[in-house]
């Protein structure tokens, strides 16, 4: 099972990378560069997951070497930044809209793949989480813990990704230009997905410094769902007056807000399990196993009604990559599951 659930993150990175290849050099259409290159960048994300996976399993199996503690993280942050710059060289020199718009998104995504690393790198303490749940009292101070520097610059990395990605996309909706009206609005939704992961990252933190309180079980899930629906709600609002330049980050953010939903599966599972037991904690990975089939069957409407209307032919691509990170995250979330569970 440690192997399927490290796998399962390769696959599906395997799998953006060569439907994006291919949709971007497939040249129908006037959006085929923007689905393209956005389904590549998914592919960080998905790199960035494995190497959560990779993280704790190999704690839960006694094989987590100090090569691991130093590797695992960098290929999570490799992938994030080298998305970062081809983002930023495609908004900057491409030579036609469609490179610029993509260009905007695939920043964004590599912001995400940045605080998915921070999971990781946040991570390699994993194996306290249960032992300080069920050994101390709050506020006990654990002798492993993380030195207070290492736990703020681990928590303040998700922080500026979002802070970075909201006034961006302030920035571009304020040009009141269609490209930059369709990349500003996808960078709300990807703003809101690393704010999603403050919430994981600090989940982690707090339960391996001890620092969980009880006041605090659910403020992170709720905080959680409230940018998942917040993406959905958004997407549908840009929507109801009906555009072309709405139809693609309409339904992309609804893609989004279903990554925030499956994010949110991990950070009920950890507040939980946390000193009580809860009998319904192996039900948790469903979630992002709903949200996932959610953007892939929404994905073959889109797909149909694309060859009726071209609009179409960008959300229904990406909306394949955002089910396969979805599916991802199931395979994490099912992780922390067998790693918390007693």
């Amino acid at each position: 099972m440690s192997i399927l659930f490290r796998i399962i993150p390769l696959a599906m990175g395997v799998i953006c990378l060569a439907f994006g290849m291919y949709v971007r050099t497939m040249s129908i259409g006037s959006g085929y560069i923007i689905a393209g290159n956005v389904l590549i960048a998914l592919t960080a994300i998905c790199i960035a997951l494995f190497s959560t996976a990779a993280t704790i399993i190999r704690q839960l199996i006694n094989k987590f070497s100090r090569a691991d503690r130093i590797v695992l993280p960098i290929l999570g942050y490799a992938a994030g930044v080298i998305t970062c710059l081809c983002g930023i060289y495609l908004f900057m020199f491409g030579k036609t809209t469609d490179d610029v718009v993509s260009g905007n998104v695939v920043f964004g995504v590599g912001l995400i793949a940045c605080c998915v690393a921070t999971v990781a790198i946040s991570s390699a303490k994993f194996t306290m989480i249960p032992q300080n749940s069920e050994n101390l009292t709050y506020k006990d101070v654990p002798s492993n813990r993380y030195s207070n520097s290492r736990y703020y610059a681990y928590f303040s990395v998700p922080i500026v990704a979002t802070a970075i990605a909201l006034i961006y996309a302030s920035v571009l909706i304020g040009r009141n230009t269609p490209p930059d009206f369709v990349a500003g609005h996808v960078m709300v939704g990807l703003g809101l997905v690393c704010a999603s992961l403050i919430a994981l990252v600090g989940t982690v933190l707090r339960q391996i410094q001890n620092k969980f309180g009880k006041k605090e079980r659910w403020i992170w899930s709720v905080f959680v769902g409230i940018m998942g629906s917040i993406c959905i709600i958004w997407g549908i609002a840009i929507m109801i007056p009906y555009s072309a330049a709405a139809v693609a980050p309409g339904f992309v953010l609804i893609g989004l807000g279903m990554i925030c939903y499956s994010i949110s599966s991990k950070v009920i599972l950890l507040a939980s399990v946390w000193r009580r037991n809860e009998p319904l904690a192996n039900r948790i990975p469903l979630i992002p196993v709903v949200t996932a089939l959610t953007c892939l069957f929404l994905s073959a409407f889109l797909f149909e009604t694309s060859y009726l209307n071209s609009n179409f032919f960008v959300p229904s691509h990406i909306m394949v990559g955002l089910g396969a990170v979805c599916f991802t995250l199931f395979a994490i979330v099912s992780i922390l599951e067998s790693g918390t569970s007693k």
